[in-house]
């Protein structure tokens, strides 16, 4: 077996940095050892000594005997390549070392032991797969444990020695190879031809970065075939893709569990193997293995054709779409959900016969949901060739109503991943015009709200709550804090509470001025009752924005003009949010209100500049000329007009204007519990710009940044720390947190009585 040795132009990089590091803590090293060094150290040094025989023998890996036992055991495998490199690696990063000491003028920086154990593992690594890495860098760190509690060096000339024998073992990699840098074409052909395929050519297919490598194979007697190379675990089965889609607003179910590029393979093949056995048209399956010291292999027969995407809408016949939905019911009928049905992975051969490739992320066995939401994606990437009316025409004379209703509560896009609503970015309203075309062709409602709060999500927004509420008092004395809160006057604290829930009141005041068509208030109140749970609890408020587009569309407005009607609304809050605040400022700061007020004058001037160019450069980039100006323009453009009818003017502008004065207006009553002197008008403003700012921040409900905001201009009026923490405290619990109860009931109640 013939090794796919290669470069990849990443280790330069990471040499680059490797070294940048290395240079620093030489730097380091010149000045005295800073505290949290010393204290690593005196933690390491007080591991129990009866372990000491345990962590001197791990040195002795990182000395010649270690490099020595490498060679030998590398020789006795007949891993020649192998140990010819530990050896080589081993002598250049001992040298180094001792060259380092020599010009630093210390033994200590880097640590040779944990240099030499570093350069081992990281030269072995390409060799041994993902196991051997990780074990070669647990030993690294054992090591670099056993000079500090040794006191060999502290804890700042290990991290130097990983670095140097890091450095030293990408260095090797670059000058000679290494396994897994590249896919070599003879490789592949040498394992197609001990598999028995009697390959005669083969030639490297185009590839996009970080996607899998595909060649064209020639055989002898039998048909051509693909061969598709995983060198690494797809990105949507990868650690950050799924950490995304655990942060999502709703618990979609797409990708399945993949461990390594083998399992990729083996799982894309099993798939495939089982909806052919359904009779749905896919590549026969012809090899899926490992190949030895290269990515994962899966050989397939090739099937001349054009991917649908590449199509025109005239050359997409009805009997060309009558072929999807037919190959798409066959999957749903045999439960394996394809999760990426996009138009790309649909190909069209040469007798007009519909092909579904790339099994990758699908999931046999799957349930009504997941095949749903199958049916979703096939809708949107069907529509986006095609357009929405031939798309859910031919659906609905191929599939059965059930079917299609169940997909018309996933064509929403925080239910489609982003690689399929990429297909139809350029048109804002399309899934909208998809959803509504489906939803009147089937005489069914407009899909409901469905909950963006998750059991993670609740968890998440309560650790976090707790941390801020908890280290909020730790800025004065605890015990202080507690005091005033038993000690606080009830009275006030109600009349805290009332304010939460008018607050509410005037928000659908609010929302009633920013809709030309007349909306009942009794609904809309319920409706803003249950976005305090939905708004509060989503991170932005996406759930106070998606909640009130479905009950718009509910009362019959079509989405364009549903979400109008929300941006409206947002837009007309925040510009009244924004001239009290401005008007309020300037007016209360001529009282002598804010007189503990400190604004660094040179550092404001210099952030305000860097805001005002970050915002100009993405407007006038091309995502912000496309998707952000047209929307500022249409939205600027309703404000205006809405200011030409009193009466709307008035609901939306004094709807906003007496939410904000409300709400502030219970922190002032919070404050007074505890502490009655102040400025009600100052605080009042100050919750304006608190709220304001705090909720620029992506966390649900703006939370911390909101707290820690209020404390600041509660602290430029001169309040007392233990008051004004008390307050916020208070506040923030009594009118904002505290409908987010009645909120959940109205959210379930109003999901009963379908009206979100």
């Amino acid at each position: 077996m013939r090794l796919s040795i290669g470069r990849h132009p990443r280790d330069l990089g990471k040499l680059a940095l490797v070294g940048g590091l290395l240079v620093l803590g030489a730097l380091l090293v010149l000045v005295p050892a800073n505290p949290v060094e010393l204290a690593v150290s005196q933690q390491l040094a007080a591991i129990p000594r009866v372990t000491d025989p345990l962590w001197v023998a791990l040195t002795w890996l990182g000395s010649w005997a270690g490099i020595v036992g490498v060679v030998v055991v590398a020789s006795y495998f007949g891993w020649i390549r192998v140990a010819l490199l530990c050896g080589g690696s081993g002598a250049v990063t001992w040298v180094l070392a001792q060259l380092m000491h020599q010009l630093i003028g210390t033994a200590g920086f880097p640590a040779e032991e944990v240099a030499l154990v570093t350069v081992l593992a990281v030269v072995a690594a390409p060799y041994l797969g993902s196991a051997g890495r990780y074990f070669g860098w647990a030993l690294t760190l054992l090591v670099g444990v056993a000079v500090v509690h040794l006191g060999m060096d502290l804890p700042l000339g290990a991290v130097g020695g990983a670095l140097l024998g890091w450095g030293v073992g990408l260095l090797s990699h670059l000058v000679w190879g290494a396994p897994g840098r590249r896919v070599s074409d003879v490789l592949i052909f040498d394992e197609l031809e001990q598999a028995g395929l009697a390959p005669v050519s083969i030639t490297a297919l185009r590839h996009r970065l970080l996607q899998p490598r595909e060649f064209a194979v020639d055989t002898v007697d039998g048909p051509r075939l693909r061969a598709k190379v995983v060198r690494r675990l797809s990105r949507r089965a990868g650690p950050w893709y799924k950490l995304k889609r655990l942060l999502m607003v709703l618990d979609v179910r797409d990708e399945p569990r993949l461990s390594s590029p083998h399992h990729e393979v083996e799982h894309e093949a099993y798939a495939a193997l089982l909806a052919a056995r359904a009779g749905v048209r896919t590549p026969p399956v012809v090899l899926a293995c490992d190949v030895q010291y290269a990515p994962a292999l899966l050989v397939v027969q090739e099937v001349s054709g054009r991917r649908l995407n590449e199509l025109a809408p005239g050359e997409v016949d009805d009997e060309l779409l009558a072929g999807i939905w037919q190959q798409v019911g066959r999957l749903a009928a045999a439960r394996i959900a394809h999760h990426d049905l996009r138009a790309k992975n649909i190909l069209v051969d040469e007798g007009n016969q519909p092909w579904l490739l790339s099994f990758t992320f699908s999931h046999p066995g799957a349930d009504e949901a997941r095949c749903a939401q199958d049916l979703a994606e096939a809708l949107v990437s069907v529509a986006a060739v095609v357009g929405v009316q031939r798309a859910v025409t031919s659906a609905i004379r191929s599939l059965p109503v059930e079917a299609l209703a169940g997909a018309l509560s996933n064509v929403v896009p925080l239910a489609l991943p982003r690689r399929v609503r990429k297909q139809a970015e350029l048109d804002r309203y399309f899934l909208a015009d998809l959803r509504e075309t489906l939803a009147d062709r089937l005489s069914l409602p407009i899909p409901g709200f469905r909950s963006p709060v998750r059991v993670s999500t609740v968890i998440g927004l309560v650790l976090i709550g707790a941390a801020v509420y908890l280290l909020l008092p730790e800025l004065s004395d605890t015990r202080e804090v507690a005091g005033a809160l038993r000690h606080a006057h009830l009275g006030w604290l109600a009349v805290a509470v009332v304010t939460g829930f008018v607050a509410v009141l005037l928000s659908s005041i609010s929302v009633q001025g920013s809709s030309r068509t007349p909306i009942p208030f009794w609904r809309t109140l319920q409706v803003q009752v249950a976005a305090a749970f939905t708004g509060r609890t989503t991170p932005g408020g996406a759930g106070f924005f998606g909640l009130n587009v479905v009950y718009l569309e509910r009362l019959g407005l079509r989405r364009p003009l549903a979400v109008g009607v929300t941006l409206l609304n947002q837009a007309g809050t925040g510009a009244v949010a924004f001239v009290v605040a401005v008007i309020g400022v300037f007016a209360v700061g001529l009282t002598g209100t804010f007189d503990q007020l400190s604004v660094p004058g040179r550092p404001l001037l210099i952030g305000g500049a860097v805001v005002v160019l970050v915002v100009a450069g993405v407007l006038v980039s091309p995502f912000g000329r496309r998707r952000l100006l047209p929307q500022m323009i249409e939205v600027s453009g309703e404000l205006l007009e809405t200011l030409r009818h009193p009466v709307r003017a008035l609901q939306l502008f004094g709807g906003a204007l007496g939410y904000l004065v409300i709400s502030g207006l219970g922190l002032a009553a919070s404050l007074a519990a505890i502490h009655p002197n102040f400025s009600w008008v100052g605080v009042t403003i100050v919750f304006v710009v608190g709220n304001t700012l705090g909720h620029l921040v992506p966390s649900p409900g703006g939370l911390g940044a909101v707290e820690a905001v209020l404390l600041a201009g509660l602290g430029a009026m001169g309040i007392p720390a233990t008051a004004a923490i008390t307050a916020v405290l208070l506040s923030r619990f009594l009118t904002y947190w505290l409908p987010v109860l009645p909120g959940i009931a109205m959210f379930r109640y109003l999901q009963h009585q379908e009206v979100i």
